[in-house]
C-alpha cells in the first residue's frame, strides 16, 4: 500500500513557513521533504525521537510532522517533553503515523498534538491539513492576548498558562485552547460541533469521544471548587459560566 497517492511538484510559497519532518524511514523522509519544499516550505529532517527534541529547540519550526514509532524515544515521549519545554510548548504538532486504533488517536490528541493522521494519505489531503495548521498558528499568534480572571483562576493566552488559587496547573495544548475558547464566550451556548471546528478545524476528522476526555479533564484540573464553570448543555453542548458560586 503506497504512503501518498502522489507527488505534488507546483511550487506555491509559504513566506519561508519551517517544517520539521520526523520518521525513521528514509524514503518517507525524502518524499515529504520534496513535496514540502515543492510548495515553498524550508523542511528539516529527524529521524528519531532525541534528535527531533533537539532539532525543534534550535529551529523551533513552524509546524512539526510526527511520527509515533521512532527508535529511541518514541512519538509520544517526543510530544510530551515539547510540551514541558516553555521554547517548544506551542509548536504545531501533527502526528502522522501508521498507528490507526481509536486509542492511539485520543492519546495523541491529548498529548496536546494538533491533528492525528493516519497513514496512507494522498499528498494532495496532506498538504492541505498542513496549511490548515499553519494559518491556524499564525492566526491564533496574531491575536492580542489578554487574561481571563474569573476568581482564583487565571487563563493567560499569551503563556498559555493557568493559574489556580495561586498556583499553576499544566493543561495540555488542547485542553488550553478548549478552556480559552468557552472562557471568551461566557454565558453562550457552544455546540460541540463548532468547538471541534474552532479547535481541530473543519477538514480534521475527530471522534466523538475526544472532546469527552478533553471536558472531563479540564474539569479535573480546574478541580472541585472551580469546575462547575463548565456546564454540559445536554444535547447541544457546553457553556463557560463566569460567576463564582456561593457554597
Amino acid at each position: 500500500m503506497e504512503l501518498f497517492a502522489h507527488s505534488i511538484t507546483n511550487p506555491v510559497y509559504h513566506m519561508s513557513k519551517t517544517i520539521l519532518v520526523v520518521d525513521d524511514e528514509q524514503d518517507i523522509l525524502d518524499l515529504l521533504r520534496f513535496n514540502l519544499e515543492s510548495e515553498g516550505y524550508q523542511v528539516y529532517t529527524a529521524a528519531e525521537g532525541e534528535t527531533a527534541l533537539k532539532s525543534a529547540r534550535r529551529y523551533r519550526p513552524d509546524l512539526i510532522i510526527l511520527d509515533v514509532m521512532l527508535p529511541g524515544k518514541d512519538g509520544w515521549e517526543v510530544i510530551r517533553e515539547l510540551r514541558r519545554d516553555s521554547v517548544t510548548q506551542h509548536l504545531p504538532v501533527i502526528f502522522l503515523t501508521a498507528k490507526d486504533s481509536e486509542i492511539d488517536e485520543v492519546v495523541g490528541l491529548e498529548l496536546g498534538a494538533d491533528d492525528y493522521i493516519v497513514k496512507p494519505i494522498s499528498m494532495r489531503k496532506l498538504l492541505a491539513r498542513v496549511k490548515l495548521a499553519l494559518r491556524k498558528s499564525s492566526t491564533s499568534n496574531d491575536q492580542p492576548a489578554q487574561k481571563i480572571d474569573f476568581g482564583d483562576v487565571i487563563i493567560d493566552p499569551d503563556s498559555y498558562s493557568v493559574i489556580v488559587q495561586g498556583q499553576p496547573v499544566t493543561f495540555t495544548k488542547k485542553e488550553f485552547e478548549i478552556l480559552l475558547f468557552l472562557a471568551q464566550r461566557p454565558g453562550r451556548v457552544v455546540k460541540r460541533e463548532f468547538l471541534l471546528d474552532h479547535v481541530w478545524g473543519e477538514d480534521v476528522v475527530v471522534i466523538d469521544r475526544t472532546i469527552d476526555v478533553h471536558i472531563r479533564k479540564i474539569r479535573e484540573k480546574l478541580g472541585e471548587k472551580y469546575m462547575h464553570h463548565i456546564e454540559t448543555i445536554k444535547g447541544v453542548g457546553y457553556r463557560f459560566i463566569a460567576e463564582m458560586r456561593n457554597d
